[in-house]
């Protein structure tokens, strides 16, 4: 699995990315992503029932991770149908402002090295990654337990002081830098 440090592979994948007709679908590939922070997240299949839980979450925090400059894209190895599909007969994913990215052959799932072993789906997989291309945070729960995504926002959060932050820091309180920086 890619981890801290690693360079975001290449990728030009379909996704959803809206509901209205004849605005469906839309190539999403990194260059897409230049220049801003990205969160992506991987969830294991559709039409399942801890996924839409962490979906919906994502969307209704979007405007926290899109004020930070960052770009949320969603992925799976469903179709870029399923996708559709899946949004269109679920209330709480009707309106989701990021796109959904299609990953079938499994390009960018198996780059990152987080496909589970026997389900051969996606892990619960997240990846911050600044906007040179770097894997800034990687956060990867089993298929059973959702992820916390406020936890997220603080981490970007935290991420883009460029400076030392300790546990449990919130954004506006003081680092551990600006602290040093006094004391010195």
């Amino acid at each position: 699995m890619l981890t801290v440090g690693d360079k975001l592979p290449q990728f030009n994948l379909k996704a959803v990315v809206s509901l209205e007709k004849g605005k469906e679908f839309k190539d999403i590939s990194n260059a897409d992503q230049k220049g801003k922070w990205t969160v992506l997240f991987a969830w294991p299949k559709d039409f399942t029932f801890i996924c839409p839980t962490e979906i919906a979450e994502f969307g209704k925090l979007n405007k926290d991770f899109s004020d930070r400059n960052a770009q949320v894209l969603g992925l799976s190895t469903d179709s870029e149908f399923v996708h559709h599909a899946w949004r269109t007969h679920h209330p709480d994913l009707k309106n989701l402002p990021f796109p959904m990215l299609a990953d079938i052959k499994r390009e960018l799932t198996s780059a990152l090295g987080i496909l589970h072993k026997e389900e051969g789906v996606a892990l619960r997989a997240t990846f911050i990654v600044d906007p040179e291309g770097i894997i800034r945070h990687v956060s990867v729960n089993d298929l059973s337990v959702g992820r916390n995504v406020k936890e997220l926002v603080r981490t970007l959060d935290a991420f883009q002081t460029d400076e030392l932050c300790p546990c449990n820091w919130q954004k506006g309180e003081e680092t551990l830098t600006q602290k040093m920086q006094k004391a010195g």
